[in-house]
């Protein structure tokens, strides 16, 4: 029964820390608590938490300077891409201009020699033209007197050959 009082006196009095005896004793070891606390975070935990965000803040400064410094250079790059393609382009427009100018040169040479070998084989049609005309002519001067001298001997007539070719070239002329 003697366990019974006790724990009957426990239960009566209610929960210990609304217990107003103990309060200076919880009052203490609550105090002990927050210094230990404070100790430690003030000693151990914060400046190890600033050292890790001054390092942060140094490393975003770095990389933002670094990142800037390439944004520069990038700009320089670009402008200096820009400037050589500007110049490629002059040096392709030059170079096309050289050789459209050069192309020209040879075509007009080729032209040229051309228009020579044409104007000498047009030449050398005509003679042959003019040739196989004078032929041609010849022969229809011919085959006329002939024909015209066997018209005459078939209709009963005796014509001489001589005055057979003046009438045949008297018609011919005209």
């Amino acid at each position: 029964m003697a366990t019974e009082t006790h724990g009957e006196a426990e239960a009566a009095a209610g929960m210990p820390q609304l217990d107003f005896a103990t309060w200076p004793n919880q009052i203490f070891w609550l105090l002990v608590t927050l210094v230990v606390i404070y100790l430690v975070l003030s000693r151990i935990a914060l400046p190890r938490i600033g050292a890790v965000l001054a390092d942060r803040k140094s490393t975003i400064t770095n990389d933002l300077a670094a990142a800037e410094e390439l944004k520069q250079k990038a700009v320089t790059a670009e402008k200096a891409y820009q400037d050589a393609l500007a110049n490629a382009r002059t040096e392709a427009a030059k170079i096309v201009a050289q050789a459209k100018t050069a192309i020209q040169k040879d075509l007009d040479v080729a032209i040229a020699k051309a228009d020579v070998e044409i104007s000498a084989k047009a030449a050398e049609s005509e003679k042959t033209i003019a040739a196989i005309r004078d032929g041609a002519a010849a022969a229809v001067s011919e085959v006329a007197r002939d024909v015209a001298a066997e018209l005459v001997a078939v209709l009963g007539g005796g014509a001489d050959a001589t005055a057979v070719k003046a009438a045949v070239t008297a018609r011919l002329k005209g």
